[in-house]
């Protein structure tokens, strides 16, 4: 008898353990929502500091790391009866070296571990291609690249959150991965749209989606959003991976001071209660009844690489089947300090600080042990920092360090061009002026393939003035070689802005063949420069990172190149 009521007592016990809290029929339910974006497999701490407040401001707080935004995550969501985790994209690709080494296979389990259930697709998980893509979403270790899969772990169980892309889709018409989710909360339904920027074709190489279409945002959203109406959703958030950019008066909240690609969808969508963004790497946070009434949507973004979360509240009422109030903030992910090229950069009692998750700091941990030697290997010396362009407006001495390596590297290479996008950080060695190889994939981690194109001078003209197309004020320069030197002129008519050019110090002739060499994305029509596209191909070379590391294994003591090569004038002041 004293067993069977001890029994009864225990199981008692556990039955109130799982009785959910008590909810009054028809009330309105809170479901929090931790959102991120643009991971770039950042596992370990970026060394990135943050501004406290708004952006711009003086006390900068060191943040990111994997581990510590896992820690932050289950900070967030702790004590709410209904919450989930989402992402805007960009989780993988353009990943430091601990990650990329390994096909982001240890951002993919410690996405896992921190529990993401929902993202959309973003630019980056194309960079390996889809089939790379299918295998990184399902597990597995079939080989689709250069390198090996699983070394690491073996079997890769591929992840556990689904990726949507609604407005990405095939020639038969079907989206490449499901574009929609519904998940419910309690006595309410939330419905979830995943997309990506419709541009993605001009950033990502073309063999990477070959076969796919990518369609109008908001109309796709739009659609979507009704359909998951009609299916019983009481909310609809859309994840999308696009943004908006700041004006330097930006405070961090609000909607004045934000422009951008993104804008336009906004205005837009229907039937949407919250849109999750990404892409533009910025921090805001937007009430849009600011700007249309009829659009009462929050409009959200958590800069990159995990230095910040944003911590999303969205009550909703079950009987009206609507959304009653809104709240977000931005949570600055306070990990580890830090000494990079400006000082140091303390841990600061102004911002939350969040303690390392033991089981995604295992994670990081067991992969950064795999790839240290890798890491650590020495390949060359510098005599100073090499500083990349941070918006490709104006010249910088690493890209145009690069763009040596890469023309350097094709024999009979005569000009070489390196698209500012595809320089993710600054090349800043010690203090004996040593460069590491894990720098240097930092710097450049896409593992883009050389050619040398056959361009004519005309050719090369008309490429040159796609760096100020569709009439911007601002370029976006593809830095040359040192042979090449000429003056973008601004102020000049559409057409007519690149002047006095010069390729070794001889006028550029447009009637004769140049070499030119460049990777393969730009060659493709890369970050819209598709004046080499129809330009016959007359040699193949190495990675663009494997030219990087010759060069300057073959210049020691290399000094970082002036940025004289190009003049630019009439560049709107900042």
């Amino acid at each position: 008898m004293t067993r069977f009521l001890a029994l009864s007592l225990a199981l008692l016990a556990s039955a109130c353990a799982t009785v959910p809290p008590v909810h009054q029929a028809g009330a309105p339910v809170e479901v929090g929502i931790v959102a991120i974006n643009d991971f770039h497999g950042n596992l370990e701490p970026p060394h990135k500091s943050v501004p406290l407040g708004r952006p711009g401001a003086s006390t900068q707080v060191p943040a990111g790391g994997a581990a510590y935004l896992a820690s932050a995550v289950a900070q967030t969501r702790r004590g709410q009866a209904h919450s989930i985790v989402v992402s805007a994209g960009d989780m993988v690709g353009a990943s430091p070296l601990t990650s990329s080494l390994f096909l982001d296979e240890p951002s993919v389990l410690a996405l896992n571990a921190m529990g993401l259930e929902l993202g959309a697709v973003g630019n980056h998980e194309f960079d390996r291609g889809q089939g790379e893509l299918f295998r990184l979403a399902k597990g597995g270790c079939e080989k689709f690249t250069l390198r090996e899969p699983c070394q690491v772990d073996r079997p890769f169980p591929g992840a556990r959150f689904g990726m949507l892309a609604a407005n990405v889709r095939r020639a038969d018409g079907s989206t490449l991965f499901p574009g929609t989710a519904l998940k419910r909360f309690g006595a309410v339904t939330i419905g979830f749209i995943g997309e990506t920027l419709k541009s993605a074709p001009d950033i990502v190489s073309a063999q990477n989606i070959e076969g796919l279409r990518f369609e109008d945002e908001a109309d796709t959203a739009s659609a979507a959003a009704a359909e998951l109406r009609r299916q019983g959703a009481d909310a609809v958030v859309l994840l999308i991976h696009q943004g908006l950019q700041l004006a330097p008066d930006y405070t961090g909240e609000g909607c004045a001071g934000l422009s951008g690609s993104l804008m336009p969808i906004l205005a837009k969508l229907d039937g949407v209660d919250l849109v999750v963004s990404g892409h533009s790497h910025n921090r805001y946070i937007c009430d849009y009844r600011e700007i249309d009434a009829a659009r009462p949507f929050l409009v959200t973004s958590a800069e990159a690489f995990g230095t910040l979360l944003t911590d999303i509240r969205l009550t909703i009422d079950p009987v009206a089947h609507r959304v009653v109030a809104r709240t977000a903030r931005n949570v600055i992910v306070q990990g580890e300090a830090f000494t990079g090229a400006s000082g140091a950069v303390p841990l600061t009692e102004a911002a939350p600080r969040f303690a390392a998750d033991p089981a995604v700091g295992a994670i990081v941990a067991r992969y950064a042990a795999a790839a240290r030697t890798q890491v650590e290997r020495r390949v060359g010396t510098l005599t100073g920092p090499a500083l990349r362009a941070e918006r490709g407006e104006q010249e910088a001495p690493l890209n145009n360090l690069i763009a040596d390596a890469q023309v350097a590297a094709i024999p009979g290479g005569e000009i070489g061009f390196m698209n500012s996008g595809g320089v993710r950080t600054d090349l800043l060695p010690a203090p004996d002026g040593q460069v590491t190889y894990g720098q240097i994939y930092a710097v450049q981690p896409f593992g883009n393939v050389l050619e040398a194109r056959a361009v004519t001078g005309r050719q090369l003209l008309a490429l040159l003035e796609q760096q100020v197309r569709d009439g911007r004020d601002t370029p976006n320069l593809l830095a040359p070689s040192s042979a090449l030197r000429y003056t973008l002129d601004l102020r000049a008519p559409v057409g007519q802005r690149v002047r006095d050019a010069t390729v070794n110090g001889k006028p550029l002739d447009p009637a004769r063949t140049y070499r030119v060499v460049v990777s393969n994305f730009v060659a493709q029509g890369g970050d819209g420069f598709t004046g080499l596209r129809d330009a016959a191909v007359v040699a193949r070379g190495g990675t663009d990172l494997e030219a990087l590391e010759a060069y300057l294994r073959a210049h020691p003591r290399l000094s970082p190149p002036a940025a004289n090569r190009v003049t630019v004038k009439g560049l709107p002041a900042r």
